[in-house]
């Protein structure tokens, strides 16, 4: 039995998917409970997953089925029911554009009845659904117009007794700490009244886009948020496959090397670079979060797969979908490794088929169409994912790399024994010129508070170019960045402000490359060559100048920092390398 519903809205469907396909939204917006699921590996690689609730008053238990999708078009599920009122239940949801810039939404339900009482009672749930989803649709898309602030009229949630006093306070106590930004009411109201989907992983880039403010300020926020105890701290180990937190820990000491992801039946390892990110979640004092997800497999779950079909024994089917120029992967659900694609765009997109020995690529039949086709003998879901990774993630090295984190959570460390490796990590070093004059000169008391408010100075222009500072040495300063054009742009303030207001003379040095993380002095550190270049380049600066290593330079971003800077390119042989290294001298404009 099916019953549907149309509407039409003035936005193209790009714009709508998002919010629309976001069924864990949408399944909290309705008020449905959050759920778990029983996940079982089968012996040809999948995973059966079973769930067990209650809805409408009845005890329901199921099987839950892969949802299918395309992106900005079409989504499906299906549960078969194995106690409850249906045999099987699900939604479809469809997106068409209208030719006129805006969409055509159809949204349906399809129902199988179990019993008599599912015969007699599945129109009028069907009936009841369909009005809540179409309000919630309403709502939703009045959001994206800018009508509302909101997705979704919700109640307010259940909050523990003296929750909102408590919030209030953490509030002031983090607008006072340094790194709060002001933004402590902010995040306190997200807390107290945001929905528990968003809050349960709640991503600070994402937060930032939303309130309109960099995400290093959010990120700081955060922070400050955690040492308030508004905010817990979770760093969430990713699955490869699905992309999901199959594992979290509240500390990276306590971050395995490796985990198992139940949903993609696959150990995988750690990727401190890639696949460690930090993610918040509410004090359970402020707002306690129920154990589950509201949707744990819609296609907003894993926004990278662009297509998932399901597909039968000996099924073949042919979808119409048009991808962009990118870099994409063919695979199954179930392990069994994968096909990666570059595709240029213009041109038809490669079909996939899945055999009992792994995933092969198709010639597509014509642009705009392709073919799925599974001779693995059992069901399966065949899907294309996008393999660039989302810049929503807040990477651990990135966190390492912000001031705030480093102030905030100096304790913060790797386990003894273990390190992580990172491709790229952009190093400054900084030296005085003639320090051991100036003690001479003016004392030892008054030159060491003159160098300690020289480190103060270093370390504000740091934090105001994304970067921390490592460590000091002596009257020297380590200071690390995720983009070497924010170490470029560091390294000209420094020089522009010692110059101006102090009578000091600065020597800086900056290299990018690989670099391993590790543990010393319990503090977190880099070790490598990496680090090694750095520190001899800031050897060669004569002081008032920038030395920067040919790789630093030649980065595109650093090239237009530079387009206005006097330049001279020189090479020299440095103490620990065989090569001579050609580097940039800079000699910026005070």
């Amino acid at each position: 039995m099916r019953r549907t519903w149309t509407w039409s809205f003035d936005l193209p469907p790009h714009e709508l998917w998002p919010v629309l396909a976001d069924t864990s939204r949408f399944n909290e917006a309705m008020g449905l409970p959050p759920y778990t699921l029983e996940e079982t590996p089968q012996p040809n690689g999948t995973v059966l997953r079973r769930g067990r609730g209650k809805a409408a008053g009845f005890t329901l238990e199921w099987e839950e089925k892969p949802y299918e999708w395309i992106a900005d078009q079409h989504f499906r599920q299906s549960r078969i029911f194995s106690k409850g009122p249906f045999r099987r239940f699900g939604p479809v949801f469809d997106l068409e554009a209208d030719g006129k810039g805006g969409s055509k939404v159809s949204y349906s339900l399809e129902w199988e009845p179990l019993s008599l009482t599912g015969r007699l009672f599945g129109s009028r749930l069907a009936e009841q659904a369909g009005g809540a989803v179409g309000r919630r649709i309403v709502e939703a898309v009045g959001f994206l117009r800018g009508e509302r602030l909101t997705p979704f009229e919700l109640p307010p949630p259940s909050l523990p007794h003296g929750a909102q006093e408590r919030a209030e306070a953490l509030a002031v106590e983090i607008d006072r700490n340094p790194y709060g930004n002001n933004l402590g009411r902010v995040l306190a109201a997200t807390v107290l009244g945001g929905m528990a989907s968003d809050l349960s992983h709640l991503k600070p880039k994402r937060l930032a886009r939303q309130l309109g403010v960099s995400p290093r300020v959010a990120i700081e926020a955060c922070l400050a948020a955690v040492r308030a105890g508004l905010l817990t701290m979770k760093w969430d180990l990713l699955c490869t496959n699905c992309r999901g937190p199959k594992l979290s820990a509240s500390a990276l000491s306590e971050l395995p090397r490796g985990a198992h992801c139940p949903s993609c039946n696959i150990d995988y390892d750690r990727d401190f670079e890639k696949n460690v990110e930090l993610s918040f979640a509410p004090a359970a004092a402020v707002r306690p979060l129920m154990a589950g997800d509201f949707c744990l497999s819609g296609p907003m779950s894993t926004p990278h797969v662009v297509a998932q079909v399901l597909l039968a024994p000996g099924e073949r089917r042919t979808i119409e979908a048009t991808l962009p120029a990118g870099r994409y992967r063919l695979r199954t659900l179930h392990p069994g490794g994968g096909v990666d694609i570059d595709h240029e765009g213009g041109a038809a997109f490669p079909g996939l088929r899945v055999t009992a020995s792994g995933v092969e690529a198709l010639p597509s039949p014509d642009v705009g169409k392709i073919e799925f086709v599974n001779d693995a003998g059992f069901e399966l879901a065949a899907l294309i994912e996008d393999r660039t990774w989302t810049r929503e993630v807040l990477t651990a090295p990135e966190v390492i790399s912000l001031q705030a984190f480093r102030d905030l959570f100096a304790a913060a460390t790797l386990r003894p024994g273990d390190e992580a490796g990172v491709s790229q990590v952009a190093l400054l070093f900084t030296d005085l010129q003639g320090s051991t004059a100036l003690y001479e000169r003016v004392g030892d008391a008054q030159a060491y508070n003159m160098v300690r408010e020289h480190f103060a100075l270093l370390a504000a222009i740091v934090r105001d170019h994304d970067g921390a500072v490592v460590k000091t040495i002596g009257d020297a300063v380590m200071a690390s960045f995720g983009d070497p054009a924010d170490a470029v742009r560091a390294a000209l303030a420094m020089q522009v402000k010692l110059s101006a207001d102090t009578e000091f003379i600065l020597k800086v040095g900056v290299h990018v490359g690989p670099s391993v993380v590790v543990t010393l002095n319990d503090r977190l550190d880099y070790f490598g060559s990496t680090v090694n270049m750095a520190a001899r380049l800031q050897g060669q600066s004569r002081g008032g100048d920038i030395v920067l290593s040919r790789t630093v330079a030649d980065d595109p971003a650093v090239q237009a920092v530079l387009a206005d800077v006097s330049t001279q390119a020189e090479e020299v042989k440095l103490k620990g390398f065989d090569q001579p290294v050609g580097f940039l001298r800079l000699q910026p404009s005070s």
